[in-house]
Formats: C-alpha cells, structure tokens, sequence
C-alpha cells in the first residue's frame, strides 16, 4: 500500500478512463516516459494492486435483459459455499456474482433475453442449492450509470470528467457474429493487442480497428477499465439502496452525488429500490456522511436508506460468454 504513490494512483486513473490506450498516450498525459509508465503498471500487476483489464459493453444494446437476485444463506457450510459460487461463475450468464458483508450473503446479475431463459436457470439453481437459502430478493436491473475513479487523485481529480457518464440499458442495436466474437476477446482483458485480435479473428488489424470504432460510436463498447485491488488503497466498496420519500426529486439527488469523487455507480431496478448508489470508501461512517449531506440538501426526499459492503467480487462481465 505504501508504494502507491500519486503517479501509480495517476496511471490507474488514466487506465480508468481508458485501458487501451497506448503507453505512450499515457506517459504524455501523466508526464512520464513510456518505459517507465510500462514499469509502474508491471510492478503494480505484480504487486497484486492491478488485478485485470475489462471492457464495459452496454449488453442490453445485444437484446439482454437483467434479473437480479439477493440471497440469504441458511445452514451453509464453507464447503457447499464454494460449490454455490462455483455454480455460478461457471453459468456463462452471470454478469455479476459478489459475496456481501451485511444484509444479504450473496449477489448476482443474470443477462438473458426472455423470462423463461431465467426461470429455467432459477429451477436448476434451486434443485442443487435451494435448501441453503432463507431468503431470495429479486429485481429487474433497469439502468446503471458509471463514474471515474476520481478519489485516485486526491485533490487534482477533474470535475468534468465525471459528466462523462456511461450509461448501461440502452435500446438494441444490430451486429454481427464478428462483432460478438471480438467483444467476447474483450470482455475480460480489454488491453488485448490489435495483432493478437486479429490473430485470433483470423483477419487484418484494419478491420478490427473499424469494427471497434462502429461498436464505440454504438456506444456498445462503452469503455475500457481497469481493475485494482481497493484495500491496497484502504477502501471497501459499499452499495446503499435508498428508498425515497417523494420519488420525484430522484433527477435532482443523482445530478448532486454524481459529483462525489467516491460515487463510482448508481443502478437503478424494478424492485428492492428507488435508487442504487455504489461508493469506494474508508468505512462506513464516511457512508453515513455522505448520506447525512444527500439528506441536508434534500430535507423531504429520502425515507430511509441501508447498506452493505461488497466482500469479494468473484466474476464481473459485462458480456454473456459465447
């Protein structure tokens, strides 16, 4: 921890923004030389505090929709846990499954297309699992917003670059099984070379660049992110769910929280909430902080709100696997 200094927390704020872009890009923008760029993101790779690089794709844009499901453990035992999480990293449906601290034991996001597709994996999940659960909550996940990371640079980070918000739920589009296979390469290592996709591809660096330019300019391929370890920074990632009092006054609060350097996602779902709020922080009384302001500037609008820190993330992709 002692070793992140303000360059490698300037390096992974522009590998936030952007984890393809050259290191020669990134050594002009954090004033660096490209070789010594190339050191820092190796040693934090190797250091365990860069953990992967990921390409966040609008999937609803594919034609998917979201199923979301809470679950609170009964009877579990450490080994039956496993097997449960095995089960479901290994479903090439899950977008997220993350193990929580507080209310809940356990989450997950599921992309399918119809009804039905869920019903038949929430049966199978049921007949192998279904007596170590006490309680299901379900939702349908609707829309999510993403922000930079602009804690990473303390007092420099840049208030403009948190209106560059990414949005997931959009309308569907058409593509083609070329651009399925090429977003399937990306989805979980979003620095993989031009030569290697097209490699892999079996056609010219030329098209892949075009196609990835018609997926961006789709806005299917949303961004390229880069994964870190928060507790080499002192962080936890905290969800809260705030239920609202007067649910118009929904547009205003996201507008003032978007700007919080700590607020990295806000979901929205049919069910469990009004409004979904995802912050990296210290501890939980910077959480309670932060909802005590939302509360000052809008005195009637929330009803109550809780919280939960997420434990561990065990798959994130935002892409059925193919």
């Amino acid at each position: 921890m002692e070793r992140l200094d303000i360059v490698d927390r300037r390096i992974l704020y522009q590998l936030d923004l952007d984890a393809r872009q050259s290191l020669s890009l990134l050594g002009k923008k954090v004033r660096l030389k490209k070789h010594v760029v190339s050191y820092r993101i190796k040693r934090m790779q190797e250091d365990g505090i860069i953990t992967g690089f990921w390409t966040q794709i609008d999937s609803y844009k594919l034609g998917y929709i979201v199923f979301r499901f809470y679950i609170v453990y009964q009877y579990m035992t450490p080994e039956i846990e496993k097997e449960l999480i095995d089960f479901l990293v290994k479903e090439k449906r899950t977008w997220v499954v993350e193990s929580i601290i507080g209310k809940y034991n356990i989450g997950v996001f599921l992309w399918v297309k119809e009804i039905r597709e869920f019903y038949q994996f929430w049966e199978r999940l049921l007949d192998r699992f279904g007596d170590y659960f006490s309680e299901k909550i379900f939702s349908i996940y609707v829309l999510g917003l993403s922000f930079p990371c602009s804690y990473l640079l303390g007092e420099e980070y840049v208030k403009k670059d948190r209106e560059n918000v990414e949005v997931t739920g959009g309308p569907e589009v058409e593509i083609d099984a070329f651009d399925i296979r090429l977003l399937n390469l990306l989805a979980t290592n979003a620095r993989m070379t031009l030569v290697t996709l097209a490699e892999t591809l079996d056609c010219s660096t030329q098209m892949v660049k075009n196609r990835l330019r018609k997926l961006r300019r789709k806005d299917i391929i949303q961004s390229y992110r880069v994964s870190y370890d928060l507790t080499k920074l002192g962080l936890k990632p905290f969800k809260v769910d705030v239920q609202l009092q007067e649910h118009s006054q929904r547009k205003d609060i996201i507008d003032y929280i978007k700007q919080h350097p700590h607020l990295v996602f806000i979901g929205a779902s049919a069910g469990v909430s009004d409004l979904e709020l995802e912050f990296d922080l210290a501890d939980s009384d910077d959480i309670h902080r932060v909802m005590r302001e939302i509360k000052e500037r809008f005195p009637q609008a929330i009803r109550k709100y809780d919280y939960f820190i997420v434990e561990h993330v065990y798959k994130l992709r935002f892409l059925p696997e193919f």
